[in-house]
């Protein structure tokens, strides 16, 4: 039998933490409650978390900024974002920082437990199911880029990207498929799951800030093309157009 999953739960209100809480270990997910950012990482970093359940506004400091730390430091865990605060913007932003989920308060537990089903399911997925690089695109994309697929981690021409969970994911989706344009459809269902609310705009974003840290480890290259009402394509420099 495989271990339960066990998550981290950030969250200063009491009352929402044992709701949460419960909610959760009656489905089966182990559930770590902290009140603190400060108590938060020391937990973090003593033990393996599947998935992480942060507020945005805490005593100690801003959820989303803990949230941006551990993509730059090279977390790859799923992350749900809790917040009283539901407008686009916020949710936007909750989402460019490296959140992959956002739950406005107040919300159903039903919902939680969801949504953090939902997370678990496509990390794991994804990480199984990624498929491969052939054997001649990986030759074509040896020079430009090697895939640490244990790490989650990515180098462009020696250089280490500075990527997000989910630009690691549209990235390595990308190569997989060298050549071909993959529409904005495939690239949800591929990356953010079938199940997922997120939209064309969605992948908008995360494939500007994408090229844009291609460009700046490889100014004289531009690899993602724009078809304009069909998708985007990843093009590696001497590959030949695929149908």
């Amino acid at each position: 039998m495989h271990p339960a999953p066990h998550v981290l739960l950030l969250e200063d209100d009491p009352a929402i933490a044992r709701t949460v809480c419960y909610a959760l270990e009656r489905d089966g997910i182990r559930c770590t409650h902290s009140l603190l950012i400060a108590d938060a990482r020391q937990q973090w970093a003593s033990q393996r978390f599947n998935a992480l359940l942060l507020d945005v506004g805490l005593p100690d400091g801003n959820g989303l900024d803990w949230c941006r730390q551990l993509r730059a430091g090279g977390s790859t865990a799923p992350m749900l974002v809790l917040s009283a605060r539901g407008e686009e913007m916020d949710r936007v932003l909750g989402l460019e920082l490296g959140a992959d989920d956002y739950l406005t308060k107040p919300f159903s537990p039903r919902e939680l437990v969801a949504r953090t089903r939902a997370l678990l399911r496509r990390s794991q997925e994804f990480s199984k199911q990624n498929p491969a690089l052939s054997s001649t695109d990986q030759a074509l994309a040896a020079p430009f880029f090697i895939v640490d697929e244990a790490g989650q981690r990515i180098r462009l021409q020696g250089t280490l990207l500075d990527l997000t969970r989910r630009e690691y994911q549209l990235l390595c989706t990308l190569l997989a498929a060298s050549g071909r344009i993959l529409s904005r459809d495939h690239l949800l269902n591929a990356v953010w799951g079938i199940d997922s609310d997120s939209s064309d705009r969605t992948v908008d974003t995360h494939i500007k800030t994408l090229r844009a840290k291609l460009r700046a480890a490889a100014p004289d290259s531009d690899f993602i093309t724009t078809h304009r009402g069909m998708g985007y394509s990843l093009r590696l420099p001497g590959a030949a157009a695929k149908g």
